[in-house]
């Protein structure tokens, strides 16, 4: 199981998910909310095999953490991800956005300086500014595009870009997100849940409820859930692979 975009720090009871994810050999991207995150998710995380942490500054907190940008930088050449980042334009965070939109091609330009990382992006609300972004910081690495909901454009855009997706449950619980899961290129989809702020049945999503997910995309793809699974895997291990090659990290097997 895969599960490209959880918060596992902000888990009741992070340890205990933790190990159970480790038991159930589930690969993780655990992204940090803000770069003091940091050290503490990193310590969580320890040398749990397929658990890997990712350096953040959502784009929700920007308004009150914008100067955190500096400790990002410093902290980036330790990190071989970098998520989330990204812009919300939904109407609780619009005061923020042209904020949010400064920070964001910041943290761009300093992952691009650092040699380019696999991304996880945020983009309700400003699916099209995210990808004007990108446009402009190409050597920033490989985005992928967290629950993404843009148009039919948007989709081939960020395709043509060289964007990857991750899809979670909640996503596919929507007419509109099955739409735009149909959209997507079937060799750059993973999986993810956004857990802890995702729910199925009133109980937080955790990284092995990708399950999930699986099956609504086996579903949409038309072929079975083993299938869908075995193809998840692999766009994991070519993700991984050609990150490998480019930046010079060593993959990590999933």
């Amino acid at each position: 199981m895969i599960d490209f975009h959880c918060h596992l720090d902000l888990y009741r009871n992070p340890g205990e998910v933790l190990r159970e994810s480790v038991r159930r050999s589930c690969y993780v991207l655990a992204v940090t909310t803000t770069p003091l995150a940091w050290n503490g998710t990193l310590q969580l995380v320890g040398g749990s095999p397929r658990i890997q942490v990712a350096l953040g500054l959502h784009p929700e907190l920007v308004a009150e953490r914008y100067r955190e940008v500096a400790e990002f930088r410093r902290l980036l050449p330790e990190a071989k991800y970098v998520g989330e980042i990204g812009l919300d334009g939904s109407a609780r965070f619009k005061g923020s956005f042209d904020l949010q939109k400064r920070v964001l091609r910041e943290l761009l330009l300093a992952t691009a300086e650092a040699g380019g990382r696999i991304m996880s992006i945020h983009s309700r609300a400003a699916s099209s500014e995210v990808l004007d972004a990108l446009a402009e910081h190409p050597g920033s690495g490989t985005p992928v595009l967290h629950w993404f909901m843009g148009n039919g454009r948007e989709v081939r855009r960020a395709t043509e870009l060289g964007c990857w997706f991750s899809v979670g449950p909640a996503m596919l619980r929507t007419k509109r997100g099955i739409q735009v899961l149909g959209q997507l290129p079937p060799n750059r989809v993973l999986t993810e849940t956004d857990g802890p702020f995702t729910e199925s049945k009133g109980q937080a999503l955790n990284p092995w409820d990708t399950s999930i997910a699986v099956s609504g995309i086996a579903s949409a793809w038309e072929i079975s859930p083993q299938d869908a699974n075995r193809r998840i895997r692999s766009n994991l291990r070519t993700l991984l692979g050609e990150r490998s090659r480019t930046s010079g990290h060593p993959a990590t097997s999933e």
